[in-house]
């Protein structure tokens, strides 16, 4: 469903229409192929129900693709796949993905402020219709992967004000996340000379910023290791509450396709983080 009622706030003009795509095998993850999405300029909510029990939680997902692109199926509907089962309502976001400016600027948030400007509004979205969608308005949080990772961060620490004008009651719902989780994230460590979270983020977090779950392999050669431990440091300094895994191998992008690689076994550790925070139970 279209999370705007009307044109979406900061509108920027798109390459060509909307178009999804099928990698190629110079592209292939767990041995498979993925989907790639790009020229969003007319973002969705798809809603997808838990199999069997039901949590009353909710994770609203931000696939990557370096704000170029998403990833929508390896790290969009598969998360879902498997949150479902888990008895856990999924929100996958189709958020905004313009053509990148020249060069990018990471330094600021981020290329363009409409991934937040989603992101905010379907986390109020959810919020604003959790009886109606059988979910526990204190359970909803979010998880991202890469530049989705980032997204996570921003809306960890960007909730207290809206970067839109209200335009219905939902956006009088909280935005803040309940619980965050972030892998691979990318976009927060800036500054290959000092170790040093972005400003954008750092600047923003307090004792309210959700509990969080990170990981990332230390062979990540898209976003580096470096992405994950500042920002963990800098969680740890605020005081919020943050588990951190770190693997040796594993590279970047792999979703959750098993490979050979001990990091792909990763959603049981956020199932249990989970039940420790208190958000799932046996």
């Amino acid at each position: 469903m279209p999370i705007w009622p009307g044109a979406a706030p900061d509108a920027r003009p798109v390459k060509g229409p909307e178009v999804a795509t099928t990698t190629g095998q110079e592209s292939l993850v767990g041995g498979k192929p993925w989907i790639e999405v790009r020229n969003v300029s007319q973002p969705t909510m798809t809603v997808y129900s838990p199999v069997g029990r039901n949590t009353g939680a909710a994770v609203v997902i931000f696939p990557g693709g370096g704000y170029e692109m998403l990833a929508i199926d390896l790290e969009g509907t598969e998360a879902c796949d498997w949150l479902t089962s888990s008895g856990v309502t999924c929100v996958l976001l189709k958020y905004r993905v313009p053509a990148p400016r020249s060069p990018p600027n990471w330094g600021a948030f981020p290329q363009s402020p409409m991934a937040l400007e989603d992101a905010q509004r379907t986390v109020g979205l959810v919020r604003f219709h959790a009886r109606e969608w059988h979910i526990d308005p204190h359970k909803i949080g979010v998880l991202g992967f890469s530049a989705g990772g980032h997204l996570v961060a921003a809306m960890s620490t960007h909730f207290e004000l809206r970067l839109y004008s209200p335009v219905d009651a939902a956006d009088k719902e909280s935005c803040r996340p309940d619980f965050a989780v972030a892998l691979y994230p990318g976009h927060l460590w800036i500054d290959e000379k000092r170790f040093e979270l972005n400003p954008d983020i750092r600047t923003h977090i307090t004792a309210r910023t959700p509990p969080t779950f990170l990981l990332q392999d230390e062979d990540d050669d898209v976003d580096n290791v470096n992405d994950s431990l500042v920002y963990y440091i800098a969680l740890k300094n605020a005081g919020v509450p943050v588990e951190m895994h770190l693997y040796a191998q594993g590279g970047h992008a792999f979703g959750l396709r098993r490979t050979k690689f001990p990091v792909t076994a990763w959603p049981k550790l956020v199932e249990t983080w989970l039940g420790a925070i208190g958000i799932i139970s046996d």
